[in-house]
């Protein structure tokens, strides 16, 4: 089943009778806090997806094996991290990178892979790199820094290991800003497939 995207004006009914309720209602209630980390995650992935102008009238597949792939078929992997979260802190949070190795659902045989892998070419690492919570804003592109490593370097130096802390992660790459996000990906992902 393809799923169709949708605009936000779809009514909610009940035996046949509309309510006053949208669809637009539901998004406004369930994501507006995009510093909650599955909501940052999922807006990372979108602002990648944006640098690499992949077709955003597809809708995003949850359970696909990797997160984005490009026209050209660069298989992304999309991890974010944040120093603020939306609770009150005593402290930033640390922050850490999930690689772990996964077994992967492929859609067109409705099975699970026997054995973990990382299936993606390109990791980026997103982090939301603003520690000032009053003016905290996601969705100002300049508060984010990216990372971005092949998934072949990190199976060489991490093996099967599950998460990387940020200090590792800037002994391996340098960060970009969203301008140079396009070109590093494409630069990483030549360099090692």
């Amino acid at each position: 089943m393809i799923t169709k995207q949708k605009n936000g004006n779809e009514i909610f009914s009940f035996t046949g009778n509309n309510t006053e309720y949208k669809l637009i209602d539901f998004w406004k209630w369930s994501v507006s806090d995009l510093l909650s980390n599955t909501t940052r995650g999922i807006l990372a992935e979108y602002i990648v997806a944006l640098a690499m102008n992949i077709d955003l009238s597809n809708v995003r597949q949850e359970w696909s094996s990797f997160d984005l792939e490009t026209k050209e078929g660069i298989k992304i992997e999309v991890k974010s991290s944040a120093y603020l979260q939306t609770w009150l802190q005593k402290d930033n949070s640390k922050i850490l990178f999930s690689i772990k190795q996964s077994c992967c659902w492929n859609s067109e045989t409705n099975k699970m892979s026997k054995t973990k892998t990382r299936p993606s070419d390109v990791y980026v690492f997103c982090l939301l790199n603003h520690k000032e919570k009053s003016t905290v804003n996601p969705l100002k592109l300049e508060q984010w820094s990216f990372y971005i490593v092949s998934t072949k370097k990190i199976n060489k130096i991490f093996g099967n290991k599950s998460s990387m802390r940020l200090k590792t992660l800037e002994e391996i790459t340098e960060s970009v800003n969203f301008d140079k996000l396009q070109e590093r990906i494409k630069e990483e992902y030549s360099k090692h497939k």
